[in-house]
C-alpha cells in the first residue's frame, strides 16, 4: 500500500461507528516504521496536532482506518514529531536520496508498506524529475539495512543504485 493512498482515508471508531477524522499525514521513525497517523485539525494556528499511535489502530484497508474510539486520539506538540511523510520538521516526501558514495538517485515521491507486515516501510518510490518519469517511469528502492533518514537527505548504502527497480506493477505489490 502506498502512503499517498493511505493519506486521506476516513478514520472511524469501532465502538460507536462514528467517523472521527481524516488522515492528513503519517508519522515515521528512523527505523522505517510508521508510528502513527495525524488527523485533520480545525485549528490553523495551534502548535498541537491530533495523532493516533499505530498500536491504537484496530484495522485498516483501502477504504478506511478503524480505531477503538475517540479516546485513541491524542494531542501532540507538532514540533515533537521527528519524521513525517508530508509535513513537519523532517518530511520524507521530496527528500533527496543519495548514496554514501555521493550519487543522487532522485527524490522520494511515495513510500510503500506491506499490509501483511504491519507498519514496516518496504520501499521508496523515487522520482528523477518529470521528464525522466514520463519517459522511463519512476523507480523504487527497497528499504535495506543501512538506509537512514537524515535532516536533508535519505542516505542509502553504496550499491543502492544497482537495487533500483522500474516501478512496474508496484501498485499491486
Amino acid at each position: 500500500m502506498r502512503l499517498q493512498d493511505f493519506i486521506g482515508l476516513n478514520v472511524f471508531g469501532v465502538d460507536e461507528g462514528k467517523e472521527v477524522g481524516k488522515i492528513v499525514d503519517c508519522i515515521l521513525d528512523s527505523n522505517w516504521n510508521i508510528t502513527g497517523i495525524e488527523l485533520e485539525s480545525k485549528s490553523f494556528f495551534g502548535s498541537h496536532v491530533k495523532v493516533v499511535a499505530w498500536e491504537d489502530i484496530v484495522a485498516y484497508g483501502e477504504d478506511a482506518v478503524m480505531i477503538q474510539n475517540e479516546e485513541s486520539i491524542r494531542k501532540v506538540d507538532a514540533g515533537s514529531i521527528p519524521h513525517s511523510f508530508l509535513e513537519g520538521k523532517i518530511k520524507l516526501k521530496d527528500m533527496q536520496v543519495v548514496t554514501e558514495t555521493g550519487t543522487i538517485l532522485g527524490k522520494v515521491s511515495d513510500v510503500y508498506f506491506d499490509q501483511k507486515l504491519g507498519n514496516t516501510i518496504v520501499a521508496l518510490e523515487i522520482s528523477d524529475g518529470l521528464v525522466t518519469d514520463l519517459m522511463e517511469g519512476r523507480k523504487w528502492l527497497p528499504c535495506i539495512p543501512g538506509m537512514s533518514i537524515g535532516e536533508n537527505a535519505v542516505v542509502a548504502p553504496a550499491l543502492s543504485e544497482e537495487r533500483l527497480e522500474k516501478n512496474i506493477n508496484i501498485v499491486n505489490g
